[in-house]
């Protein structure tokens, strides 16, 4: 997993409430066992158009926003069914923050173990961030727990277990590897002639 400790970049705002995995990433599109490939069908009903042309109307799809690397949302993003896949697209596409006024309990933990970091924040905040403008950037301070803008920085709450996580790009596995390495090594050691 990819370390996030200090992350700045544009924002792009998608402000409905209750946005469920199917919109994030459509059933029709979980055909693949690899967590990579989803970035072109994310948020796809609302994306394109029928001819696939895209929606100029969307807000993804604004010219000023391609470099966007933090979604700004409404509140309970990441509802309906369970799906990882809603995760690895966002990730996929390229966002590495999702700033919402909630999360269903799945779709957070989804997020945090494939390295999205998602922030709560107050609507009003919220909609503070989403007034700004193209150049303007937003930087996640998560050692601090501060998301830092023009318009004025702002306090979030994180289990101290996903913080440390991200900071050291640590997933279950990584830690696992950590924590008994000597363990393992002995292991490996003591059976070597089997593995060589």
């Amino acid at each position: 997993m990819e370390a996030i400790k200090v992350h700045e970049g544009q924002i792009v705002a998608l402000m409905n409430d209750n946005i469920d995995t199917d919109q994030i990433i459509p059933k029709a599109f979980l055909k693949r066992i690899e967590k990579t490939g989803f970035g072109e069908f994310l948020f796809d009903e609302w994306r394109y158009l029928p001819d696939r042309s895209l929606n100029p109307d969307f807000a993804l799809n604004d010219p000023e926003r391609q470099d966007a690397t933090i979604l700004i949302t409404g509140e309970n993003f990441g509802c309906g069914s369970s799906r990882e896949h809603a995760a690895w697209a966002l990730l996929d596409y390229r966002f590495r923050v999702i700033i919402a006024g909630g999360y269903s309990d799945i779709f957070y933990m989804n997020c945090t173990k494939n390295g999205v970091l998602p922030i709560q924040l107050p609507q009003k905040v919220r909609l503070e961030l989403a007034n700004l403008t193209p150049s303007e950037t937003v930087t996640i301070d998560l050692p601090n727990q501060l998301v830092k803008s023009p318009v004025g920085d702002f306090p979030f709450e994180i289990d101290a277990v996903w913080k440390h996580k991200f900071i050291h790009g640590l997933d279950d596995i990584g830690i696992t590897l950590g924590s008994h390495q000597e363990a393992l090594q002995k292991y490996e050691d003591k059976y070597d002639y089997q593995y060589s």
